[in-house]
């Protein structure tokens, strides 16, 4: 999770980089391409055959939603604060627990309770709602988030069947075709600037999701969820850092409760008795 957190804040700021030069589907496009480039090597050294997968239909309808969601999170960027769009995101988990608790028959215990609950209160404190957390841009982040919750659900899901390798190929292949025709109806040369930007946007969404994947298969995605409330306070140093963006108190209280509450879930995680070697 460590690594899936380096990984998002890093493409975030390059999605930042990019918006302004080229639009949000030729952003997605390169990212798909230069992941699957990267990917093929590895595939043409394990075998054509690890990637072989009973369950394609659920690897489509996973990255459209994830496709939405990466859509609403790139216009959210080009709109909004890199704070605010990432308190905005934190909904995920809220919705990701849910749909965990009903879909996979997660156990959403005590402590995996209050964590969320803690980090809920943390966005309204960062967030402070009022009339600007409800416009259009907003909108369609939350919508996006949707979008990323019902894709972590059909994620966990496939690590069943599937291995980590299999689920960040069929991303890539499912989401290219996705991105690349609505680009090429507004197609804008990218100049050598954006090659940097471009490269770690294809490298990054190969390390955050291969990361991310691994993490779910080792437990419940409402354990691993509220970890990733730490990107929160991050971006908050990256964007006033590098983009002069103002770093609110109150962006700072609600990331120290949203962290109170990611303390208290892993120490109980870690209390629980280990099931016995050979039982």
């Amino acid at each position: 999770m460590s690594a899936t957190i380096a990984s998002f804040l890093l493409m975030m700021v390059s999605a930042r980089e990019l918006v302004h030069t080229i639009s949000t589907f030729e952003i997605l496009a390169f990212r798909s391409s230069i992941a699957l480039v990267v990917l093929l090597p590895i595939i043409l050294r394990t075998g054509r055959a690890r990637l072989a997968t009973r369950r394609i239909g659920l690897h489509v309808t996973r990255n459209v939603f994830h496709f939405g969601g990466q859509v609403g999170w790139i216009i959210g960027i080009t709109l909004l604060p890199l704070t605010e769009v990432t308190a905005l995101e934190f909904s995920m988990p809220l919705w990701t627990a849910v749909l965990a608790v009903i879909i996979l028959k997660e156990d959403l215990n005590r402590h995996r309770a209050i964590a969320m609950a803690l980090g809920f209160a943390g966005i309204l404190i960062i967030l402070r709602p009022g009339a600007s957390v409800f416009s259009p841009a907003a909108l369609v982040v939350l919508a996006g988030t949707f979008g990323y919750a019902v894709s972590n659900i059909a994620g966990k899901q496939l690590t069943r069947t599937d291995n980590a390798l299999q689920i960040v190929f069929y991303m890539q292949v499912v989401q290219l075709p996705m991105a690349l025709i609505p680009a090429l109806f507004n197609w804008t040369q990218p100049g050598w600037g954006d090659a940097p930007w471009l490269v770690f946007m294809g490298l990054t969404a190969l390390s955050a999701h291969y990361c991310l994947t691994r993490a779910i298969m080792l437990v419940d995605v409402t354990v691993i969820l509220p970890i990733d409330f730490l990107r929160l306070p991050c971006m908050g140093v990256i964007a006033w850092f590098a983009y002069a963006e103002r770093l609110d108190p109150m962006v700072l209280v609600g990331a120290a409760i949203i962290f109170g509450g990611n303390y208290y879930s892993v120490r109980e995680e870690a209390r629980k008795p280990k099931p016995e070697s050979g039982t």
